[in-house]
């Protein structure tokens, strides 16, 4: 029983000179749990870059979906069909499932992140900046838009008035 009391006393004061060889365990302590937070970091983007190849594949197999419903959509417009317009239907019920949706009709405000102007037309039957025709529809995927719509868009035939570019030269 001497020697166990004798070694209690021992550790005690060997705990002061050990300082540095705690000191290197604290060293490696924070080396290990950076070690770890760099994995938990690698597999946090690791996972994330996973995701977003993903949605890049999804995102370009809607839109050659989108392509194809395009293509019935023309066709349908050059020629009526009733057959044509259910597959057309059933396209766009496809994209609708997978949380695309149509944007860009005539008669929507002009709104520059989901729409393209491609002409500009006076009128004064309808407000400013309003969507006339759609040459070509627009597609949303949740908050992402796959595609502005390519729309006309109405300009007050009123305030219209072009400023001279070249007044005052000679």
């Amino acid at each position: 029983m001497a020697a166990r009391a004798s070694r209690r006393p021992r550790r005690r004061k060997s705990s002061m000179p050990s300082s540095p060889v705690s000191e290197e365990e604290r060293l490696d302590d924070e080396r290990y749990l950076r070690a770890l937070a760099d994995l938990e970091n690698y597999r946090k983007r690791s996972a994330q870059e996973v995701e977003r190849r993903v949605a890049e594949q999804a995102e370009r197999l809607l839109l050659d979906w989108i392509e194809a419903v395009d293509s019935v959509d023309r066709a349908l417009g050059m020629q009526p069909s009733d057959g044509l317009r259910s597959v057309l239907e059933q396209m766009e019920s496809i994209l609708a499932r997978q949380g695309v949706e149509r944007v860009g009709a005539a008669g929507d405000r002009f709104d520059p992140e989901l729409h393209e102007a491609i002409s500009v037309q006076e009128s004064e039957e309808v407000p400013d900046r309003t969507v006339l025709d759609v040459a070509r529809s627009g597609y949303r995927h949740g908050e992402r838009v796959l595609r502005p719509a390519q729309v006309v868009v109405s300009r007050d035939g009123g305030s219209s008035e072009q400023e001279p570019s070249g007044e005052g030269e000679d």
